[in-house]
């Protein structure tokens, strides 16, 4: 019997991803293919590893067992190849970098764009993820390397990941020119109980801080306004319509808007964060080094 890798990893993706469309989406395949090359695995191993109910399919216990071992047989081969690569002087491959949205432009590009100078064979594929969808990311195996933050839930510690520490955000109050509250250098966030404001979608990182912040301060926000982009968010408070609660890299100067620091301060802690490997991979280690050292 021989053990085709392609194959176990589709078997591993559908242990994960729990249907055959999702495992061809993440494929690039279709459906039928998929199917055709799990029931090809099915005859390798002379083993039922699919239970089909109408057009669903679930794994046996076999199946479980053997996606289990296929996901060891290719982090193995995975720690393999990074080994030959490390043998080379120069590091080279393709690295997933994710980061949330306003580390894009002020971390992750810079990043970035020194790493293809210093090492032009690593190749950086960059998305835009937030916190609460970027970390889930990294165990599932989407990505490589995740530039996020530790004060959320689903960022508590594991033992299967490395966090390397970035910076350090202060969480800033946005208000519109001219607002009565730009008298003041600093502002308690209790004084801001009637004001109108601006959040970021629900369930979002910065949506669940800015409810927190407000409601330690003992007020429940008005919210006239939820955007997915900083931007949309930094034109509403310009207008006058609305206050907001921003991590200071999200505040563009090409906006008019006065920003104030709370009292007393919040601030994030930027990471990157990693899969703890078998064998480090030049490349990846290359994408952390860039992004501890950025301009």
């Amino acid at each position: 019997m021989t053990l085709n890798p392609w194959r176990l990893r589709l078997l591993a993706d559908l242990a994960t991803y729990g249907t055959v469309r999702a495992v061809a989406q993440r494929g690039n395949l279709s459906p039928s293919a998929v199917s055709q090359q799990l029931a090809t695995l099915e005859r390798e191993t002379r083993t039922a590893l699919l239970e089909r109910t109408g057009r669903r399919v679930r794994l046996t216990a076999a199946g479980v067992l053997l996606a289990g071992r296929a996901r060891e047989i290719l982090a193995a081969m995975d720690a393999a190849e990074a080994e030959l690569r490390g043998l080379a002087d120069e590091p080279a491959g393709t690295v997933t970098l994710a980061a949330f949205q306003s580390a894009v432009h002020s971390v992750a590009e810079p990043a970035v764009t020194a790493l293809a100078e210093r090492h032009p064979d690593v190749t950086v594929v960059l998305l835009e993820l937030e916190p609460h969808e970027s970390m889930p990311a990294l165990r599932r195996g989407d990505v490589d390397v995740i530039v996020t933050t530790t004060d959320f839930v689903g960022a508590e510690l594991d033992p299967a990941i490395d966090l390397v520490p970035i910076a350090e955000d202060e969480i800033v109050l946005v208000l519109p020119p001219g607002h009565p509250l730009t008298a003041y250098e600093m502002i308690a966030l209790e004084w801001c109980a009637d004001q109108r404001w601006t959040f970021d979608v629900n369930g979002s990182y910065m949506s669940e801080l800015a409810t927190r912040l407000c409601r330690e301060a003992a007020f429940e926000p008005s919210v006239i306004g939820r955007f997915n982009n900083y931007m949309l968010t930094l034109r509403h408070v310009e207008k006058g319509r609305s206050i907001a609660l921003l991590p200071s890299l999200a505040v563009d100067p090409r906006y008019a808007v006065a920003t104030r620091p709370l009292s007393p301060p919040v601030t994030r802690r930027i990471v990157a964060a990693v899969r703890r490997p078998a064998s480090p991979r030049p490349e990846i280690t290359a994408v952390l080094t860039a992004l501890r050292t950025r301009p």
